[in-house]
Order: C-alpha cells, then structure tokens, then sequence
C-alpha cells in the first residue's frame, strides 16, 4: 500500500502470476517503427535520390517556380529542426526522468515556472513570424506584373472545362478590330455622358480598365473551347490544349462564367482560384518545352474532376504558327470572358488590391 492510499502498478503479470517477459513488447515496438518506415518511404518509390531535394514537388518549368520551391523547401527544413529539438527533448525526458524500478515516490513537478511559460509563448510567436515574413515577401514577387507583358491570355474557368482567349495581333494589322461605341451609363452627366469609342471587344468587357490598357495593338484575338472529352494529340491527356512560347513572359488573366474554380498548371508550382465578378491575374515566363497537365483545385460542381487541361510550351514560332492555325479554323475573336458586371464593379479594386 503507498503513502496515498492506493496500490501503484506494478509491472504486469502473466499466467500463474509470473511478470510478464519485456522482450515481446520490445518486439513489437520494433515492429512497429519499422512498418512506419517503409510506409513513409513506400510512396516514393518511383522518386530517385535526384528528386529528393525538391520534396515531393515537380521539376519547375516556369523562372518563378523556384521561389516556390525554395520556399517549400525552406518550410520543411524549419519544420524539420523545430520536429528533431521536440523529440529530442520527448526521448530525453522518457530516457532520464523515467520511473524508477525501485522507488514508487512521485517525481518532482515544476509549475508557475515563468521562464518557461515565457520560452513557450514567444519561441511559436517567433516561427510564425518568420513564416509569415518570407512568405510575404514572395507572394508580392510572385503576383508582381511587368509594365508590358509579351503575351496575355484570358483564361476563362466555366463548368466543366476551360477557355483560353489569346489577346494577340494575329493578322498584324493595328486597325483591327474595329472600333466599337461604347454605351453611355444612365443618368450619366458632364464627361461620362459623352460618346466614346473602343477597340476592346464586347467579350473581354468585364475584365477591368487597368488590364485592357496592356493589350496589344490590333489584337483581334483566337480563342480554344474545349470540354472535359478533349484530347492532348501527343500524349492523350484529357482536357483541351494551352500553348505557351518559351521565354517570354505570359500574363494570365483569370475570369468564371459561373461559379468559382483554380487554375493549378501542376509545375508552375503555383494555382489562383478563379473567381466570378472578380478578376485575378498573374505571370509567369515558361523556360522548358513539353506538354504538362493542368487541372481546377477548387471543387465547384459534380463535374469538378473531369475540368482538366493541359499546357503545351513550344518555341515561339511554333506558337505564333498555332495562333494562325486557329484563325485558318475559324477560331477567331473571343469567347465571353466572365459574367457581366457594372462599370462601378469591374474598376472598383484598384493595382494595390
């Protein structure tokens, strides 16, 4: 009987009372890690040495993937050294604050320590901040748009495949397309109520003033329409088609035409949710030839699955040759570019937004 009125455990006994041998136990924690082991590292299996640096993530095709994966990688590695000091301090407690065998007293307990309690506030405060400092700062490199891109696409998310208008000069001449005149607001008084023309087609309309200004010249535009029955023709791939030229810089203009969807190019190593009434743009500038899958990641219908595509990079004559090839289809203007919205709404957010 102990000092506080009850019997302590004792180590377990077997049949016929005799203590139960630690050997097994030991075996099954053996056991146990080394099912751990293999399952954790089962699932690379068909990684090699060479793509174990990346952790995981696909070779970047894109100059701006590596500051992804740089800080992907960055994560890990303080995650990692923040996981090896917690369960260095767990194995040393386990080790050398373990009950004694012989000695069935409670050992000693430390509460009110005010250092401690201080290292276990401010010691979380400081990773956090440290996460949130350069994941800021390469968030505003990453969405950060050049003064004149080479290229702009708008991609246009709509259930259950995709649109891809190229806001392109594709005939090189600047007079086209025609101008257009612009309707007048109701009620509107003084210089809004003055006639203006545009060469901006009725379907970009919805995309905002301050990305309309960045098109080029005379862009007439073609467009691709798939849905989710499409084919890639090299490698059969489901879902339409987006070429890309190498080197130069693409900006992509992101709309819906109904609910809201993301654009993930799985090697950009970077998605952007694409959202109605609301347009969100960014760039990249492909630096590797191929053909790579692209898919929506945000779940918005009961067809979500199926709303896959895929982005074609080729040298830049080649693209300016599928331009044509397009235009020679038919394949020209543009397709709405999201759902309509007032003059108000579409200019309400401004370049710091």
């Amino acid at each position: 009987m102990s000092p506080y009125g009850s019997d302590l455990p004792h180590r377990p006994k077997g049949l016929g009372g005799t203590p139960m041998p630690r050997r097994p136990m030991r075996r099954k924690l053996l056991q146990a890690l080394t099912a751990g082991v293999v399952l954790a590292t089962a699932t690379g299996c068909s990684y090699t040495w060479k793509d174990f640096p990346r952790l995981g993530m696909p070779t970047p095709v894109t100059e701006e993937a590596p500051r992804i994966l740089s800080l992907w990688q960055g994560s890990w590695a303080a995650a990692l050294i923040t996981g090896v000091l917690v369960w260095g301090l767990i194995m040393w407690s386990v080790i050398f604050h373990r009950r004694s065998r012989t000695k069935i007293e409670v050992p000693p307990q430390t509460r009110y320590n005010m250092p401690i309690e201080a290292l276990y506030t401010v010691v979380p405060l400081i990773i956090v901040s440290v996460l949130f400092y350069f994941t800021a700062r390469d968030e505003s490199k990453l969405l950060a748009l050049s003064a004149k891109p080479a290229h702009t696409i708008n991609v246009v998310g709509f259930q259950w495949s995709w649109v891809f208008n190229y806001v392109e000069n594709v005939d090189g001449d600047v007079s086209t397309p025609k101008p257009r005149l612009l309707p007048v607001p109701e009620g509107a008084e003084g210089e809004a109520a003055k006639p203006r023309t545009t060469q901006v087609p009725k379907e970009l309309a919805s995309i905002p003033d301050r990305f309309l200004k960045d098109f080029p010249a005379g862009a007439e535009g073609v467009y691709t329409k798939g849905v989710p029955g499409d084919r890639n023709p090299d490698k059969g791939w489901p879902g339409p088609t987006l070429y890309l030229p190498k080197g130069e810089k693409v900006r992509f203009i992101l709309s819906s035409n109904d609910t809201i969807h993301s654009f993930w190019v799985v090697p950009f190593l970077f998605k952007q949710d694409v959202i109605p009434g609301h347009t969100n743009v960014f760039e990249v500038t492909p630096t590797q030839e191929g053909t790579f899958m692209g898919k929506c990641a945000e779940l918005c219908g009961v067809d979500h699955s199926r709303m896959l595509f895929n982005v074609k990079v080729v040298s830049p004559e080649k693209y300016r040759a599928h331009l044509k090839e397009l235009a020679e289809k038919g394949q020209t203007g543009y397709l709405p570019a999201g759902i309509k919205q007032t003059d108000p709404a579409r200019n309400a957010e401004t370049n710091k937004l």
